[in-house]
């Protein structure tokens, strides 16, 4: 299929979604034109057999893929945004390209898509678990897993499962979601969107493309997405509350209209009401697309969960410790800490806007923390005004055993590394720091059964 020849497309950030999405579209009949600001990058495209140039040498072009994590606004656009904006092209994201390849390739497949702050992660592996239970062709990614232009062209019947990013969602055009789930919103991305009003707004554009008859999954536990009025059918989710017409957690079961889907202490890996949330979206999907009410329950029953996702890593003389590390900001750091009754908490890293003061309803949970990175002392003062005991560390390294000895003291049951933070002042990314997190904990379950025998 050669849909694009006769298109001259720039592709700019060429790492782990740029590269693939530049040679696919190679393949589909454009002419790509690269660039990307690391040196390591562009060699590697100049090995792949790509066109560089750089963004003032661009020349005329179609359309410009950017790669997500590169503004085109705020805080200050890129030059290649630059240069598209002065001729009037587009700036998209990749999955308007797979969409426009499906469409291209005769249509009849669907997109599902997933976003909120928190929770979209688990909600799209678990819709897509729940697919590949029920043997539809589903293919997942987005802004988990493959990028969207990794993913294979599905024949008709297939369903894409994709999570979208606000950086994602406000570089699409023609994508339409049939069927498309706003989980939540809290402050994020702040510096990227402007304000509160420009993320939600960006967000809201998983719904721009849809018609009255599909399907729109809205969480009814925060005011910002409560307020959405989308244009396709609204099926309202709730972690906290019943939602007739909708899907919601009636602890300790997860319910709908025709009574109760499953009992969710069969699902070990979704703690917490807010993973009752993410599963009651999930289910609203996944009956939209017809599963059967039966398999439902047992696969989310079976679902693993997803790495550094309130990972329960090790139990060791009683004590649970639970890597979270993808809890990058407050809320998400709420959820983990009100899934347990007391914590020796490690958190720290770079601190997004309001820190953690937030967090002070979960305080009274917390045994002791042990703060980390270079926003620990921000988050010591939040913790000493609100007299939680707490010490400062300089590494994970030292936090792992600081933590273990408390909750060895009788402190808490649980050690629960949910930052509230980002990870880049000591870590590539949250995956990282929860890597090293795991490879702690098993080396300390090692010295533990040593010391045993």
């Amino acid at each position: 299929m050669r849909h694009l020849a006769g298109r001259r497309i720039a592709v700019v950030g060429l790492g782990k979604a740029g590269l693939p999405a530049a040679l696919r579209l190679i393949e589909w009949g454009a002419e790509v034109i690269a660039w990307d600001d690391a040196p390591a990058a562009r060699s590697a495209a100049e090995a792949a057999g790509l066109k560089l140039a750089p963004p003032e040498e661009l020349g005329r072009f179609d359309a410009l893929l950017l790669s997500p994590g590169i503004p085109h606004r705020l805080p200050q656009p890129h030059p290649a945004a630059e240069a598209a904006r002065a001729q009037g092209a587009p700036i998209l994201c990749d999955v308007e390209f797979l969409h426009g390849a499906a469409e291209a390739a005769g249509g009849g497949v669907v997109f599902a898509g997933i976003t909120g702050t928190n929770g979209k992660s688990t909600t799209t592996a678990l819709l897509g678990h729940l697919l590949q239970a029920a043997g539809r062709t589903v293919a997942v990614g987005g802004n988990l897993g493959p990028a969207a232009l990794a993913l294979p062209l599905l024949p008709a019947g297939g369903v894409y499962v994709l999570e979208m990013s606000s950086y994602m969602l406000e570089r699409i055009e023609a994508v339409r979601f049939k069927l498309a789930a706003m989980l939540n919103l809290s402050p994020d991305h702040l510096d990227r969107h402007g304000d509160m009003a420009g993320y939600a707004a960006a967000k809201a554009r998983i719904f721009h493309r849809q018609q009255p008859e599909d399907l729109a999954v809205l969480g009814d536990d925060d005011a910002w997405t409560r307020a959405m009025r989308p244009p396709g059918r609204i099926r309202r989710i709730s972690g906290e509350h019943a939602t007739p017409g909708g899907v919601w957690f009636d602890p300790p079961f997860l319910r709908d209209d025709a009574g109760c889907l499953l009992d969710l202490r069969e699902a070990r890996a979704l703690p917490g009401a807010h993973n009752a949330q993410n599963a009651a979206a999930a289910a609203a999907m996944a009956l939209e697309l017809g599963l059967p009410r039966d398999l439902l329950a047992a696969a989310i029953a079976r679902f693993p969960g997803l790495p550094h996702r309130h990972e329960e890593v090790a139990e060791i003389r009683g004590v649970r410790f639970i890597n979270d590390s993808k809890a990058t900001n407050a809320d998400s750091a709420a959820r983990a800490l009100a899934a347990h009754r007391r914590v020796v908490w490690i958190a720290g890293g770079i601190g997004k806007e309001g820190g953690i003061e937030p967090l002070a309803p979960f305080f009274p949970r917390i045994a002791h923390a042990v703060l980390i990175g270079r926003d620990g002392p921000a988050f010591a003062a939040t913790l000493a005004r609100h007299g939680v005991p707490h010490s400062l560390v300089a590494t994970l390294e030292e936090a792992v055993p600081a933590a273990a000895d408390r909750a060895f003291a009788g402190a808490a049951d649980v050690v629960l590394l949910s930052p509230a933070a980002a990870s880049w002042d000591q870590f590539s990314g949250f995956d990282q720091r929860g890597d090293r997190f795991r490879a702690l904990v098993l080396a300390l379950a090692g010295q533990e059964d040593a010391r045993w025998k």
